[in-house]
């Protein structure tokens, strides 16, 4: 990770020596240097003078991104300031973490602390143009930070209201960036700059831990030693004076009334960012709070001019769409002139600090003193030179890239090694310098791996490291070269890396069971019901009172006229509930009438007529043998090293089902259902990887042919280095190429096809097909899947699609598929910021220009090819600098194929295209997404469409357009509606689902049953039909009957240990389900990670839990308290039992008629005792009913 050992070798160019001197002496110069050499030659500047941080420019967010990374590599203190995503005017707030990283890095501008790893001195700050010159808030630098570290001594409540002060949000459950939350002497908080949010344990007011602990599952990862810096959440904090400010606004600027009403309470609205000059006390450039001998280094000055003209010029364009938009009725922009963009020109050189340029292209007056440089050979002569003491240029050059020719790499780098050079390559992860190595070996050259370089490396050798070193060099004076993994393969890294966070293997995420009162509820036994509230009651006095929690439902009134009946359900049942999904508005059934009892009936028979076919398909494939892979191997481990991102933990878990799936003799059938972009392509690449590792071929299907390309790409990225075959099929190969593939296939040759329907074509055989992987699932007909299980019914299936067509969700969901959900999103990702509205020119030309700002791309769907051209050129004339091209199924394969490599290629800024981009095409780099006459597309085809932008870090759009002068039909709305309310991460299912409402499930096998669906609800309705397929399969399923358990036992969870009711509910949700010990323990655990040690009310639930689990083995269904009797039933005694239980508890009544047996409840003395409660009471329960009732009456 770490390259400081090879800083000497690059300090001796005597260039960047005089450089050196010259920024000292604060003069002003110009610096020719390669990109390559740029991290290690800022690294070095930075270190020579006194003055720092040293600040270096960018033109874009992104080259900042990469910069930092790869200057970290070579020195410490190193920050980015990031920008703010949204422009001056616009009604939205940058996030959180933008902003929060923003103040970390003032604050440690303006008041650094020695020796702080949070807060320290910077030695260089890299600046984008785009927060170089926008205004900052006087005062954001000066906000006081919440430090806290293991044995401090804090208030618990000061320290929450400082938080709450800082702009962070008090919740039940830490959830997001910017939330903390208390319970008991535990304190969670998650500062937005941070990886991880933070739970501080305190004893007393002594703080003993703080460790960081994961969203997904709220258990903790490990301690943090740096413990708590919290920096304030937001830029603009509405504290009181600009509240009162806001409140005297409110009148006096018409468009942002709203907004300033809100912020006069106490909330922020989204943009109200953008009213800060107005609010606060004034604005401060960035420069005016840079140390005043700060050198700055301008990073490709030509491309920063640039940039700087374009933001002031999409900024004003912005303004104009949205007071169009507003004169249509539309929210006024917001104008407050002190937040736009500064002049560049007039920052530059505006005071007497040095103002260096870094370029790659050098002036002509140092044109004549550098000669003619034509070759590209890696060890071509590059001279230093110092034209003057503002004018120099570095004596290194740019390596030549070897896009994958690893031979001529290693002949190249052996050539030089016998010649003595110092070589050193550097790679994105562990697995490719293993690789690289490997392969540099093999090709005889003397090659060493190693963690750092720290040390200078020996001439004639060739060291390999992880380290982010951006692109290579050659400093021929001095024998030394670096390359980079992507010198090498031609291909960058991915940026949005995060060396390996801690990623869990648990499986259980917390879902708290968000009810609502209104919510509709369905009772195995009483039908569906609506959510009232969750209550507690508290029976009997003194030391034998006992609290309860109960759930209230309502249901239908059992007399006309009357308020409807109400159901109290112990929260140690909560099994036998579940949320109800199926139509908007059900109809409530009655308690005990025969109306659910029917709905039940007419649900179960049509679901058995479904169960009887779906059987007959199961057994089929229980039937088959297929073939059982074996473990994984040491490349396997190897491969999965390689992987560049942070598995989330659904990832972990269904690459472990996939491949336990694998290595079972039965064929695997699985559905992965995953959103858009959430890694369901990394799980296939293990899959088949490990497939191919067992001598077995592999085929993908994919709908498009675009799809083949980058799945070819992907494959044979992961695949670099290892001896895999991998070829395609669609369209785009030539005759020659198919009769290849289609031999190789024969033959063996090929061990993994990547295509569309061609694969099924019937003429490709394979000689030994192992597994097939079909992507985008929901655009393959059922004939296409049937000729596919044709092919061999004996190989393993994997589907993969984000949005389940209604059959296949109803097959997964029924259990007849395995299915695999992945709902974490990748780290960093955001929600699709999604419009919807009447189109309009001014907004269109908006989003295209803001979308060019950013070095993004847009994609414009238009899905008329007669038309696609006159939109095109309309397009070109509403934003002309933009390059647009134009991409539809009806282009020759070459046409499509150099458009989409264009486009990934960034060669081009505006792809206007049909639906052909709606499958899967990943392109990082495209971030706007306008669909014009949205209303005409289908529901998973504008999730999918969607699901085209939004892939990397950056905040992505997209605008849902229908015509102005057309009605929009009711389905159409509809879906639009469910389009723009699903905008969270992971939505695809939830998508699915309403499309599985919308439509109807269709005719699955014969059988309509929409109507049944909304009967009974979709949760119940699902599990009708696995009981019914485990009856016909010969299982009998288990019968949950409704066990009622009324014992006087305290077992409840304090409101003072888990606060707020949906948190209670999930607890109590999680402790009714347990079914093993295990599972108590790995229950137990975790209330104990997150909400410190048990109280005995919520150690009393866990027992009454077990208790539950014995008596339901034992087939009773009512243990009661009755007086001063126990009521227990259903029994069957035999004579023996009688006597025993007459002798043992004397005065007990059995009710032969009624199978009933009435015990007198225990005391705690004969006489004059006090009923028995609590653990007493429990273990002699579990001893009547193990000992004495049952044990005959198998």
């Amino acid at each position: 990770m770490n390259l400081t050992g090879l800083k000497d070798i690059i300090a001796s160019d005597s260039a960047l020596d005089q450089a050196c001197g010259s920024i000292s002496s604060a003069r002003n110069g110009v610096f020719v240097v390669p990109a390559g050499a740029r991290p290690v030659v800022l690294a070095t500047l930075s270190e020579y003078g006194q003055a720092q941080p040293l600040i270096a420019l960018t033109a874009t967010g992104r080259e900042a991104e990469r910069l930092t990374a790869a200057l970290r590599s070579w020195t410490d203190s190193v920050e980015m300031f990031p920008s703010w995503e949204t422009l001056p005017h616009e009604r939205l707030s940058p996030q959180v973490d933008t902003m929060a990283r923003r103040i970390a890095v003032l604050r440690r501008l303006v008041h650094p602390v020695a020796g702080d790893p949070h807060a320290g001195p910077l030695s260089i700050l890299v600046v984008p143009i785009r927060a170089f010159l926008q205004p900052i808030i006087r005062g954001v630098a000066d906000i006081e930070v919440v430090r806290v570290k293991v044995g401090d001594r804090v208030d618990l409540t000061d320290l929450v209201d400082r938080l709450t002060e800082l702009g962070y949000q008090c919740t039940d459950m830490v959830e997001s960036r910017g939330q903390v939350s208390v319970r008991g002497g535990i304190l969670d908080v998650f500062p937005p700059q941070e990886a991880h949010p933070l739970r501080i344990e305190l004893w007393g007011d002594e703080v003993d831990e703080i460790r960081a602990f994961s969203l997904q599952d709220q258990r903790t990862l490990g301690e943090a030693p740096d413990g708590l810096w919290a920096t304030a959440c937001r830029e603009l904090l509405l504290n009181r004076a600009v509240r009162a400010r806001a409140r005297e606004l409110a009148t006096e600027l018409p468009g942002a009334t709203e907004m300033l009403t809100l912020a006069s309470e106490g909330i922020a609205a989204p943009g109200i960012e953008s009213l800060a000059p107005v609010l606060t006390s004034g604005m401060d450039r960035l420069l005016d709070l840079l140390p005043a001998d700060s050198p700055i280094i301008a990073c490709d000055p030509e491309r920063i001019t640039a940039r700087a003209q374009d933001l002031i010029a999409t900024t004003e364009e912005f303004l104009a769409a949205a007071w169009s938009t507003a004169a249509g009725g539309g929210q006024a922009p917001i104008q407050a002139g002190e937040a736009s963009f500064l002049e560049y020109e007039d920052i530059w050189k505006s005071d007497d600090r040095a103002w260096w340029e870094l370029t790659t292209l050098p002036p002509p007056e140092l044109a004549d003193a550098l000669g003619e440089d034509t070759s590209d050979a890696l060890a071509e002569e590059t001279k230093a030179v110092v034209a003057s003491p503002t004018l120099m240029s570095m004596g290194a050059r740019d390596v030549r890239s070897y896009r994958g020719d690893f031979v001529s790499a290693s002949t190249d780098l052996k050539q030089l090694a016998s010649q003595g050079w110092r070589i050193v390559i550097t790679t994105e992860g562990p697995g490719p310098a293993r690789r690289i190595r490997t392969i540099m070996a093999e090709a005889g050259v003397r090659v060493t791996l190693r963690d750092d370089i720290e040390t200078p490396v020996e001439a004639g050798s060739v060291a390999v490291t992880t380290a982010q070193a951006g692109q290579g060099f050659v400093l021929p004076d001095e024998q030394f070269v670096i390359l980079t993994e992507s010198d090498l393969t031609g291909r960058t890294g991915s940026t949005t890396r995060d060396m390996r966070r801690m990623p869990s293997r648990r499986k259980k995420g917390v879902d708290p069971l968000s009810l609502h009162p209104g919510d509709y509820i369905v009772h195995e036994q009483h039908g569906i019901g609506r959510f009232i509230e969750m209550v507690s009651r508290t029976v009997g006095h003194g030391s034998a009172s006992v609290t309860r929690d109960y759930l209230v439902l309502e249901y239908a009134p059992s007399k006309r006229g009357q308020r409807g009946d109400q159901l109290f359900i112990p929260t140690d049942a909560l099994g036998q509930i579940s949320k109800y999904t199926g139509s908007d508005q059900p109809t409530l059934t009655k308690m005990g009438g025969a109306d659910w009892a029917k709905r039940k009936a007419k649900a179960k028979k049509a679901v058995n007529e479904i169960a009887k076919e779906l059987i007959r398909l199961y057994a089929a494939r229980q039937a088959t043998k297929g073939h059982a892979f074996g473990p994984d191997t040491p490349w396997q481990r190897e491969l999965e090293d390689a992987f560049p991102y942070v598995e989330t933990p659904d990832q972990l878990v269904t690459i472990d089902e996939v491949k336990a799936d694998m290595e079972k003799p039965i064929p695997m059938d699985r559905l992965l259902t995953g959103d858009v972009g959430y890694g369901k392509t990394e799980i296939a690449v293990r899959a088949a990887f490990k497939a191919i590792q067992d001598g077995k071929q592999v085929a993908v299907l994919v709908p498009t042919t675009l799809l083949v390309q980058q799945h070819v790409e992907t494959f044979t990225e992961r695949y670099a280095g290892f001896p895999v075959t991998i070829a395609s099929l669609s369209r785009f190969s030539t005759p020659k190429e198919t009769q290849e593939v289609k031999e190789g296939l024969a033959s063996g040759r090929v061990d993994l096809v990547i295509g569309t329907h061609s694969l099924l074509t019937g003429t490709v055989v394979f000689k030994n097909l192992g597994l097939v992987v079909i992507d985008e699932e929901q655009r393959f007909g059922v004939e296409h899947k049937e000729t596919l299980k044709a092919l061999r019914t004996d190989v393993d299936v994997l589907s993969m699609s984000a949005t389940p067509i209604p059959r296949t969700l109803e097959m997964a969901v029924s259990g007849i598929r395995e299915m695999s959900i992945l709902q974490t999103p990748p780290e960093e990702r955001q929600p699709v910021l999604t419009f919807v509205g009447a189109y309009t020119d001014a907004q269109v030309s908006a989003a295209i220009r803001r979308e060019l700002l950013r070095d993004g791309q847009v994609f414009f769907v238009h899905n008329r090819v007669d038309s696609i051209s006159k939109v095109a050129a309309h397009i070109q004339e509403l934003v002309p600098e933009a390059r647009v091209r134009i991409a539809h199924g009806k282009l020759s394969e070459h046409q499509l194929e150099d458009v989409i490599v264009d486009f990934w290629n960034h060669e081009f800024d505006v792809l206007v295209c049909t639906t052909i981009v709606e499958t899967g095409l990943d392109i990082s780099n495209a971030n706007t997404l306008i669909v014009d006459r949205a209303d005409v597309f289908g529901l998973s085809q504008l999730h999918q469409l969607r699901g085209r932008v939004g892939r990397g870090r950056e905040r992505a759009y997209a605008y849902f357009f229908y015509p102005a002068d057309k009605t929009l039909t009711e389905t159409a709305h509809e879906r639009l509606k469910t389009i723009a309310a699903n905008t969270d991460l992971g939505a695809g299912l939830a998508v699915a689902q309403k499309d599985l409402e919308i439509r109807g499930a269709g005719n699955l096998l014969g059988g309509a049953q929409s109507g049944h669906v909304e009967g009974v609800g979709f949760d119940l309705y699902v599990r009708m039909v696995a009981d019914a397929v485990a009856a016909y399969r010969g299982e009998a399923p288990e019968e949950k009957s409704d066990l009622r358990m009324d014992l006087s036992v305290d077992a409840h969870i304090p409101e003072d240990y888990v606060p707020g009711e949906r948190l209670r509910l999930e607890v109590y949700g999680k402790i009714a389900s347990i079914t093993s010990p295990e599972r108590a323990a790995d229950v137990r655990e975790e209330l104990i990670d997150r909400y410190g040690p048990l109280p005995r009310n919520v150690e009393l639930l866990f027992d009454v839990a077990r208790l539950r689990s014995i008596v339901r083995a034992t087939g009773i269904e009512e243990i009661v308290t009755q007086g001063n009797y126990l009521r227990v039933g259903p029994v069957d005694l035999r004579e023996s039992q009688v006597l025993r239980l007459k002798r043992l508890h004397p005065g007990a009544v059995i009710k032969a008629a009624v199978r009933q047996v009435m015990v007198p409840l225990p005391m705690t003395h004969r006489i004059g005792g006090e009923p028995l409660t609590d653990e007493a009471l429990l273990d002699w329960v579990e001893t009547l009913v193990t000992k004495i009732l049952v044990p005959f009456n198998a």
